[in-house]
């Protein structure tokens, strides 16, 4: 079985055959999806991680049909109807959609009309009809009057009940049904009535209608959350003349008698059970493909996000900042450890800005401080102004950072553990500090949900959601790759191999013996066994350790062949590291071997280049425009600068400094058609933008970014 899903979906995927195989293989030894596209190159083809992760989502969807299969196997086998034909036909197919047609016939029915219809005998009277030859219908009809059935017309309608179910068990009816739907479903929206009021926000649906595989996935969307909150009702219906005909000229044969109660039945079927079914079959997959499109932007922006450009250990002075409340300030050392923290109250009420300025100036020299982030919250702009402004013994850069999920952390059972003598607020300003420093490894330790990049996430199947976002931050965390003596626990555990045990155990050892001096302590950690080590271990890295290759992604397994490599040239690992030029004299053909292509030899001479490099750019300073702070302050024609806060389908938002994100819709964007944005933006990235449109009072912000490149 195994070698026909390999076929499949190799076939599905354009891969060649062994290539897939082998990493199912791979995947069913408990490999997983970073360590196969990164160590495991040879086997796979050189398949990149997009493609390990389609071949392991593919593997497990068809694993559920064989299992379906297995369970309709056994139904029909146990109601004695499972013939040899049926059962090749059964195993031959990996459709979802055939395998539940072929059992649709045998699957166990409540009380339908059909089954009250044989009950009182009147199938064979069903199956005279159905071979339309008889003329008169009424006459045969009377022959199966008895103490149920006591009308001609009753015996003709079960007749006719019981027709209806066979044409809708049909597999060629329903393949016709769908092939309209396919061509000619329209989505339709209107307004429940009385929720006006109540669903304005969804106005632009009340009388809606769009061919079905033209509507876009975030207005699916939004159509079916309007339904699912009572106010909007929905319906997915295909052109009804088209399944008329096409289902007459497949079921009814000349202009018999009998051939016109075929045709009542015929459309019974369509109305009855036909269209509801196939029209849910068709809510459930345009349901499913919008889920995964949004998935699909919620994990693009997740990913832009968790390898946003980091600032690196540096001091920084992180500031939650607030009006009434004041500014929740705290000073953090190169490693994001807490150093002090206080608040101060430059603003209206309190306006103690002359003693708030002493405060920060005395903090930056007492803490050596080189950097300064600030939460893009209440009062953002005010403090940045306020931080800006002041002078300073050193160069200090003054970074905004987003706040999106903060506060979700701070009140955390993560942050209480790390903070339990702090309070939420002064969690909440670590965190945003820690964000400037390194935001993937303070990000996983939020809810992906809460960090506001998505597009409907409420709305999208929750377990599919979770799936792709946790992978996105397994992508992440092993793309950049992890200090193994500074990871907190949260990030351990998005390793490749580790976990949440694991993840522990490594940090409990580490308290109990010092820091890791080499990947090879690894293998003392309690139950961290040998494959655990294999999937872990060129993921992680040690500063300083004395082997240099523990501070790499050249995997523990390869430093036989780096040494190798050295000896050869009669010098060190670390000279290979730092001198180019005898790195240019190795002959990488000279080193391939059964296991090792020149692939996983690249990789390792990449890596000997800049050993431990971050994929990650370096973080630029930016600065919104000064004299705008709210959206009284816009005016069309305006060109600003702005910060790409969220990308969807439809577009981007652009944050311009007046706490209400702008809309750069897709047609904005550039000066030519753009299919997906973000093969024009990115999260984060510094734009320039145009004011297009002003809407204070719904408080919505047109922006341009083709526009403002005219200026």
């Amino acid at each position: 079985m195994s070698a026909q899903l390999s076929k499949i979906i190799a076939t599905e995927l354009q891969q060649q055959l062994n290539h897939v195989v082998n990493t199912i293989e791979l995947l069913e030894e408990g490999a997983t999806v970073p360590f196969i596209s990164r160590y495991r190159k040879e086997r796979t083809g050189t398949m990149d991680e997009v493609n390990v992760a389609l071949v392991k989502e593919r593997y497990e969807k068809i694993q559920e049909i064989v299992k379906r299969k297995e369970a309709i196997l056994k139904s029909m086998d146990e109601q004695g109807v499972l013939t040899a034909e049926l059962k090749s036909r059964i195993l031959d197919t990996f459709n979802a959609n055939e395998l539940e047609d072929i059992y649709l016939p045998f699957k166990p029915k409540r009380k339908t009309r059909a089954v009250k219809a044989k009950e009182k005998g009147l199938e064979p009277l069903a199956k005279i009809l159905m071979k339309q030859y008889e003329r008169d219908v009424e006459g045969r009809a009377s022959q199966f009057l008895n103490d149920e059935v006591d009308h001609v017309e009753d015996a003709l309608q079960g007749a006719r009940d019981i027709i209806a179910e066979w044409v809708n068990e049909n597999a060629v009816a329903r393949d016709i049904v769908r092939s309209v739907f396919e061509r000619s479903a329209v989505v339709t929206s209107s307004l429940v009535k009385g929720k006006e009021e109540e669903g304005a926000k969804y106005k632009d649906y009340f009388e809606f209608s769009e061919p079905l595989k033209k509507c876009p996935s975030h207005r699916l969307l939004a159509i079916r959350r309007g339904e699912k909150e009572g106010v909007l009702k929905v319906s997915i219906l295909p052109d009804d003349d088209q399944i008329h005909d096409r289902l007459g000229r497949y079921f009814v044969k000349g202009n018999a008698a009998a051939s016109m109660q075929v045709e009542l039945a015929v459309k019974d079927a369509c109305k009855r059970l036909l269209k509801p079914s196939i029209e849910t079959e068709f809510s459930n997959s345009s349901k499913e493909k919008a889920d995964a499109e949004a998935i699909l932007v919620f994990a693009n922006n997740l990913r832009q996000l968790l390898l946003s450009s980091p600032l690196g250990q540096k001091r920084v002075l992180a500031i939650d900042p607030g009006f009434r409340t004041g500014c929740k300030v705290v000073c953090l050392d190169a490693q994001g450890n807490l150093l002090h923290n206080e608040n101060i109250y430059p603003h209206p009420p309190q306006r103690e800005t002359k003693q708030a300025a002493q405060k920060i100036s005395s903090l930056v020299d007492a803490y050596k401080i080189e950097a300064v982030a600030i939460g893009n919250g209440t009062a953002s702009r005010e403090t940045e102004s306020f931080i800006r402004n002041l002078k300073y013994s050193r160069d200090i850069q003054v970074f905004v950072v987003s706040e999106d999920g903060a506060s979700v952390y701070s009140a955390s059972k993560v942050a209480r553990d790390e903070f339990p003598d702090y309070d939420v607020t002064v969690r909440g300003a670590i965190s945003i500090g820690r964000r400037l420093i390194d935001p993937l490894a303070e990000l996983v330790k939020i809810d992906p949900k809460s960090i506001g990049v998505g597009q409907y996430q409420h709305d999208v199947d929750q377990s599919s959601l979770k799936s792709s976002l946790d992978r996105v931050v397994e992508s992440c965390v092993n793309k950049v790759g992890v200090d193994l003596n500074t990871a907190s626990m949260h990030l351990l555990t998005y390793v490749s191999g580790l976990g949440p045990q694991l993840a522990k155990n490594i940090v409990e050892f580490r308290k109990q013996n010092g820091a890791f001096q080499s990947r090879s302590q690894l293998k003392k950690v309690p139950r961290l066994g040998a494959k655990a080590f294999e999937q872990s271990a060129g993921f992680l890295r040690i500063t300083d350790a004395k082997n240099p290759l523990d501070n790499s992604a050249v995997h523990p397994e390869s430093y036989g062949i780096v040494q190798k490599m050295a000896q050869d040239k009669g010098c060190q690992v670390k000279d290979l590291i730092v001198d180019k030029v005898m790195r240019d004299q190795v002959n990488l053909n000279d080193y391939v071997s059964e296991g090792v292509g020149l692939p996983t030899l690249k990789d390792i001479m990449n890596e000997l280049e800049k050993p431990g490099r971050d994929p990650r750019q370096i973080i630029k300073v930016f600065e919104f425009d000064r004299n705008v702070r709210s959206v009284e302050d816009l005016h069309e024609g305006m060109v600003l600068p702005g910060i790409v806060t969220n990308i969807t389908n439809f577009g981007a938002f652009v944050d311009v400094g007046v706490k209400q994100d702008g809309l750069v819709h897709i047609s904005q964007l550039a000066n030519r058609f753009v299919s997906d944005p973000n093969e024009v933006v990115t999260l984060h990235q510094h734009v320039r933008v145009k004011v297009m449109e002003v809407d204070r009072g719904r408080k919505r912000i047109q922006l341009s970014i083709k526009e403002a490149e005219k200026e």
